[in-house]
């Protein structure tokens, strides 16, 4: 993606803060009444094995800014269990605690968290569109109540192009497996396809907006004759990568992500931001908001590091040879 990409400068948080003493929000002295910090998250998915990794690296995030949970802080989660007629009333149970900071895993909590409350911080680790979903007023200033981190960066359609062409280089037509009822979904449609008309390509583009689906939606797309997917970067689809990834081996199809799970789960390849330093970098945002500072100063930030994760075991399974040119670049390889 080279020097095209919008990149910004960012701090990986290591071990290391317990070597200083340090007065957390929530530490109390003797004689004084204990009042932790409310930490609130509402989350549209229910519990999975994806999600557990993706919360452990949140509070991995907390634990090594010196933070003892349940002691320094009152971590209080909800879920809609994938019901999107449940997520405004979760948001608002979430909201009546009175938390110090709302997180929102994703797009998705984060706009239904801005539409309840105005006042409550609120940290996302995901965000996408931000500007436009009018959750913040510009990325160097939020200016309101919401801030976090940027993943999704201009350039990366053309890029996950690049790799389809690598792998197959007689490529014509691709299939996007989009989920535009995410916010986070619906403005990489448009990136993906104007990126694959200019390489001269077809695009055809499937919407899938629940689990129950996925099976049909790869049918659909290989019935269209595509001769690689990509799928975009949405919560659902990030979750679901298992069934995904099985659903396109047994229709044939080699795909593209842009999460490094999908390839762990039996996708064939992946470029983009590793989620797991995402969450774990926005308990740096909530540990600023809880020592004073305002989400309408704290910067969006956005990853500099890229991942390319390759998946040989799929690839044989479809018949494919990866370039050695390709496997000598890759970050992660499975075997």
């Amino acid at each position: 993606m080279g020097d095209s990409m919008r990149r910004r400068d960012f701090i990986t948080i290591l071990g290391g803060a317990a070597a200083t003493q340090v007065i957390r929000p929530g530490l109390v002295r003797a004689g004084t009444s204990p009042k932790r910090p409310i930490i609130g998250i509402p989350s549209f998915f229910g519990p999975s094995k994806i999600a557990q990794s993706f919360g452990n690296s949140f509070r991995q995030g907390l634990q090594d800014l010196g933070y003892v949970l349940d002691r320094d802080l009152d971590i209080q989660a909800r879920n809609a269990g994938g019901d999107w007629d449940r997520l405004p009333a979760i948001v608002e149970e979430v909201v009546q605690l009175k938390p110090d900071v709302i997180y929102a895993p994703a797009t998705l909590e984060a706009v239904a968290a801005r539409k309840a409350t105005s006042t409550i911080p609120i940290v996302c680790a995901a965000l996408a569109n931000s500007v436009h979903l009018g959750l913040i007023v510009s990325e160097a200033r939020p200016g309101g109540n919401v801030t976090g981190i940027e993943p999704y960066v201009a350039g990366l359609p053309a890029k996950q192009i690049e790799l389809a062409r690598e792998i197959m280089p007689g490529v014509k037509t691709i299939g996007l497996l989009a989920n535009s009822r995410d916010p986070k979904g619906a403005p990489q449609v448009p990136e993906l396809e104007a990126a694959g008309r200019a390489a001269g390509l077809g695009v055809t583009t499937v919407e899938l907006n629940s689990p129950e689906n996925i099976e049909d939606a790869m049918r659909e797309l290989a019935s269209k004759r595509v001769d690689f997917v990509i799928v975009l970067q949405t919560g659902l689809l990030v979750l679901s990568s298992p069934r995904i990834a099985a659903a396109a081996i047994a229709v044939r199809l080699p795909t593209v992500y842009g999460y490094r799970e999908h390839v762990i789960a039996g996708g064939l390849i992946s470029y983009g931001v590793d989620l797991r330093w995402l969450y774990h970098r926005a308990a740096y945002f909530v540990d600023k908001i809880l020592h004073g500072t305002s989400p309408a100063d704290l910067p969006i930030e956005f990853p500099t590091q890229f991942p390319l994760s390759i998946n040989l075991k799929t690839a044989k399974e479809l018949g494919l040879t990866v370039p050695p040119t390709l496997l000598a670049r890759a970050d992660e390889v499975i075997e």
